[in-house]
């Protein structure tokens, strides 16, 4: 009965997150308001969560951090983030994904309506699910071998401290409140697509998932069939969102499991199915949840802890840099 009521766990969880993802949003609109009308509005403390949404600025820093040792003190928090889900997904499986991402959750409600309405979600053809999934692993190199491997250290640090990554933050928020042409006929059409297929952006664009997923392979937990006690009914594997033929396997280590728990949850006998560390023992699935939202939030802590937290971006800079005219990339 546990196992059944972790679902309802997992989604209280995700609109926790959301919600505090639309604080964080709202938060750093007033704050950033305050500038652009020269003081008219009310003064609000930056956030310095909204970092969470600024993975290049991130790599970049672990990149710095790599050559230099010390962790740069202008977009901290966006390390921290990083670090605190790859972490996620190192101990247990891409649990960010299902439990954490806010678009994953906004996906989830596209596909979860889409069944209600036509009764059931689309799969796309093999042969196409085949050629669209490495577009994900595609960006994610780009990225990881253009910062990583290619950057050299004076334009890591020239990068840092510039203009262009010091107003990371507020060219995303212009990119939201006001979207439009291509960017907004984009996300309209994955949205729609959201209804009819399960999480199209995660399975083949998002070069996070792919880096999450690749790193989620040295987890020690998975989902691991008891194949004694299964009675092959097929209901683990209906229920997975990544479309992994769970019933079939003896130990789920694809990258594409997001440990969201569905298929242990649809599992009607409960020791054919369970979430097992790699030394067999079982990890409940309220257990699970727990260790989730620990290591999330214990890693942001741990950040506030030892000075990585907020950024050394001045109320002085930020008043320059929003008055000023657009920074383009060098």
């Amino acid at each position: 009965m546990a196992e059944k009521k972790v679902q309802k766990v997992r989604l209280a969880v995700q609109w926790g997150f959301l919600l505090f993802s639309l604080y964080l949003g709202v938060t750093f609109y007033r704050f950033v308001l305050h500038f652009q009308s020269g003081g008219a509005t009310p003064f609000v403390e930056r956030p310095n969560g909204v970092e969470a949404f600024l993975p290049i600025s991130a790599l970049v820093s672990l990149k710095g951090w790599i050559v230099s040792g010390t962790i740069n003190d202008v977009h901290p928090a966006a390390l921290v983030v990083f670090l605190s889900v790859i972490a996620m997904s190192l101990l247990l499986k891409r649990s960010f994904c299902s439990w954490v991402c806010p678009v994953s959750t906004i996906t989830e409600v596209c596909w979860k309506v889409g069944y209600k309405i036509f009764g059931k979600n689309f799969k796309i053809w093999l042969w196409l699910d085949w050629l669209l999934r490495p577009i994900k692993y595609l960006l994610l190199a780009f990225f990881v071998v253009s910062i990583l491997g290619f950057m050299a250290p004076d334009s890591v640090s020239d990068f840092i401290a510039g203009d262009y990554n010091k107003m990371a933050d507020i060219k995303m928020l212009d990119f939201f409140v006001h979207l439009s042409g291509t960017p907004l006929v984009v996300i309209g059409i994955l949205l729609a697509l959201s209804f009819f297929f399960k999480n199209p952006f995660c399975r083949f664009l998002c070069p996070y998932g792919a880096l999450l997923g690749l790193v989620s392979r040295l987890s020690p937990v998975k989902v691991q069939r008891n194949e004694s006690a299964c009675i092959s009914c097929g209901g683990c594997t209906r229920a997975c969102p990544s479309y992994i033929d769970v019933m079939h396997q003896e130990r789920v280590c694809s990258e594409e499991c997001v440990g969201c728990l569905r298929c242990v949850s649809a599992c009607p006998k409960p020791e054919a199915l369970q979430m097992k560390a790699k030394n067999g023992k079982v990890i409940p699935g309220m257990v699970y949840a727990a260790l989730v939202v620990a290591v999330f939030i214990g890693g942001t802590l741990i950040g506030r802890a030892t000075g990585h937290w907020h950024s050394s971006i001045t109320k002085s800079d930020y008043q320059r840099l929003i008055a000023a005219p657009p920074v383009e990339h060098p």
